[in-house]
């Protein structure tokens, strides 16, 4: 597990991991197992990538479902109103729910669509019919989980079984949201929440004890399951084993879609746990660049990454507002090396649209290139994991220019992040020291910076890596 992330990159991990997650299973809904290695034996890395859409209902490459629809619906509750209002997010579940989503679970919409009080309707339908231990309350807790979070263990286990039984009146359902919050909580503390579930399952009812034990159980695997995936029991299994096995976010996903079934489900519950344990950092650039979606009855609005940044923030207890960066120069885009090419922010926002953009800075407004990746990167030292980051951006820049793309990098003021990534390039793609990549870039790109030493540091450890893989 990463023990030195920041919980500003664990919270916004957490949402957008969720969200990706939900998006990049979608198309292998209700596939065969191992559909998605098929299809991406090896990462998928230029213009086409694994956010490939499609799907039972047509999705958009990276469009998110009804799972981060709904979670949506939860966080931005939280952040209106202050706090939990039952009434207030079951009146935004059913003016969702009226306005014909694409997808909807068929005991949520039983519910939402029974015309009875928010405090009735769930335990209603369980009643009438006895089955209501599906994982629609579980896909939507993510950002329910990182709000009462900072409130500690009971608050957050009250809020999971509240949430969880306005669509679901099974209690078995709420426990394992429950159980979901505490190891979120757990994770973005910087804990490993694999560990913690001894712990967390002592919160569980008595009566749905031993079956959650079951389930997340160290030796525990997916061919143990008694039910199908779109019941929650093994939706959380399953999202806990690819945590314990998976190395990074990337496998994690691989192995829970892998899995077949309610792929977008346990994805975007895997990615909710993975993007807290691995950070926003961790997320590759290519998959959360072209996450997006609209909530239907809610405006017309088109959520995107920086989007949800922001509201992670939010739901950690910072102001929710959209962000301005601001005129710059208007420096490039300049040639620095075989198609690579500099710029500041607006010199990259309105060059020609058949640059492929590598964003290393907020945007404001998005770009209108088709091609683009936008990498969390700060031009500070709070930049955990940096190696991977860069190397995420490295492999993604050298599948661009393969396809003969003309690659655009660019920070706000071209200054600092853009130089970390040239000069890198030239590291590992032209074999030059630090010196001599530092001097090259200046040399053509003469608004570099070179004041943050964390850049610096990173760089001699990509020459030190280039230089024992040459040796080997």
């Amino acid at each position: 597990m990463t023990t030195s992330l920041s919980r500003r990159h664990r919270v916004a991990g957490a949402l957008v991991g969720s969200a990706v997650g939900d998006a990049l299973g979608a198309p292998f809904e209700f596939g065969r197992p191992l559909a998605f290695s098929t299809r991406f034996p090896t990462p998928r890395r230029g213009a086409e990538t694994e956010m490939c859409g499609g799907g039972p209902l047509g999705w958009e490459p990276g469009e998110f479902t009804d799972d981060t629809q709904m979670a949506l619906l939860v966080a931005t509750s939280l952040v209106d109103e202050g706090g939990l209002d039952e009434a207030d997010v079951f009146d935004r579940f059913r003016r969702w729910v009226a306005a014909g989503p694409p997808d909807v679970g068929v005991q949520t919409s039983a519910v939402l669509r029974s015309g009875l009080p928010w405090d009735e309707a769930a335990t209603a339908h369980f009643h009438r019919t006895g089955r209501a231990a599906g994982n629609g309350s579980l896909m939507r807790t993510t950002p329910a989980a990182i709000w009462f979070s900072r409130s500690g263990t009971e608050a957050t286990v009250d809020a999971a079984r509240r949430i969880s039984a306005l669509t679901h009146g099974d209690p078995a359902a709420g426990e394992g949201c429950a159980v979901f919050h505490e190891l979120m909580r757990v994770a973005l503390d910087g804990g490993d929440p694999l560990a913690a579930v001894p712990e967390a399952l002592e919160l569980v009812d008595v009566r749905y004890r031993d079956k959650w034990a079951a389930v997340l159980a160290e030796d525990w695997t997916p061919r143990k399951a008694t039910e199908a995936n779109g019941a929650v029991w093994p939706t959380l299994g399953q999202a806990l084993w690819a945590l314990r096995h998976g190395t990074d976010f990337a496998e994690v996903m691989r192995l829970v879609i892998d899995l077949g079934g309610d792929t977008d489900t346990v994805a975007c519950v895997a990615g909710g746990l993975a993007g807290a344990v691995y950070g926003m950092g961790g997320i590759p650039a290519r998959w959360s660049t072209v996450v997006h979606g609209t909530v239907p009855g809610h405006g017309g609005t088109v959520w995107r990454l920086a989007d949800l940044q922001q509201l992670a923030a939010a739901l950690d207890g910072g102001p929710l507002r959209a962000y301005d960066p601001g005129a710059t120069e208007r420096l490039g885009p300049v040639e620095v090396v075989d198609g690579i090419w500099a710029a500041d922010l607006d010199g990259a926002r309105y060059s020609e649209e058949d640059f492929a953009v590598v964003s290393l800075c907020r945007l404001g407004e998005p770009f209108p290139h088709r091609v683009s990746r936008m990498v969390y990167l700060a031009d500070n030292d709070d930049n955990p994991g940096l190696d991977d980051v860069l190397a995420d951006v490295l492999d993604d820049m050298a599948a661009l220019r393969e396809e003969g793309h003309r690659v655009l990098v660019h920070c706000h003021g071209g200054a600092s992040r853009t130089g970390l990534v040239l000069r890198a390039w030239l590291v590992r793609q032209k074999g030059m020291d630090v010196e001599e990549a530092t001097a090259f870039v200046r040399d053509r790109w003469p608004h570099l910076g070179t004041w943050n030493h964390s850049f610096t540091a990173a760089l001699h450890r990509l020459a030190d890596r280039r230089i024992d893989e040459e040796d080997v």
